[in-house]
């Protein structure tokens, strides 16, 4: 089983992005990206509709990184720390599995620039190198084909398609379950 510890929490750092903490100063910017119906229309779940809400995700959030449990970071540009751009997080962390499942948002004004692609690299890094995961999740709505190309770009692979396993707003909606296995065992994999 592996052994998790996210204290202190690990900033990441890329060419252009810091990824750092979530904290209370972000809470504006959280709740405009976790209300607005263009940038959630695939997450299906209801917006955030307060402050309030934002502020106990935050604090949910920090929970799980001092219960090494998840961990998310806040998605800023290195010249601008205080602007947060989204999050990314590796959350559903099952150290008996040596598995997590990756989740991703960007407010739509940084669509199309690379950016959760540079995130997603170092994060995925960090989690095979830094915490030694064996494999990925993704759980994606099958009608988010940007999400799709952003996890197939970095080498995830589609392992189950599940029709109406889930319930929202009235109707079933289908899931699209995505997997990426630690860099040594894809090669293992492929020689085998």
């Amino acid at each position: 089983m592996l052994s998790i510890n996210l204290t202190p929490f690990p900033e990441l750092h890329t060419e252009r992005l810091l990824l750092r903490e979530i904290n209370e100063q972000d809470a504006p910017a959280l709740l405009l990206q976790r209300s607005d119906a263009h940038i959630i229309r695939y997450l299906d779940r209801e917006p955030d509709t307060t402050l309030t809400q934002t502020l106990a995700l935050i604090d949910l959030v920090k929970r799980n990184t001092a219960d090494n449990t998840g961990i998310t970071w806040g998605i800023v540009r290195q010249d601008a720390p205080e602007e947060l751009l989204g999050t990314i997080g590796l959350w559903r962390i099952i150290p008996e599995h040596h598995r997590a499942e990756i989740g991703y948002g960007l407010h739509s004004d940084y669509w199309q620039q690379g950016i959760m692609s540079e995130a997603m690299a170092k994060v995925l890094t960090f989690g095979f190198e830094t915490l030694k995961l064996h494999s990925v999740e993704a759980n994606v709505n099958p009608h988010n084909q940007a999400s799709r190309r952003l996890l197939e770009k970095h080498g995830f692979v589609q392992e189950a398609y599940f029709r109406q396993n889930y319930f929202f707003r009235g109707q079933f909606l289908d899931s699209v379950i995505y997997s990426l296995l630690t860099p040594e065992a894809q090669q293992r994999q492929t020689q085998g």
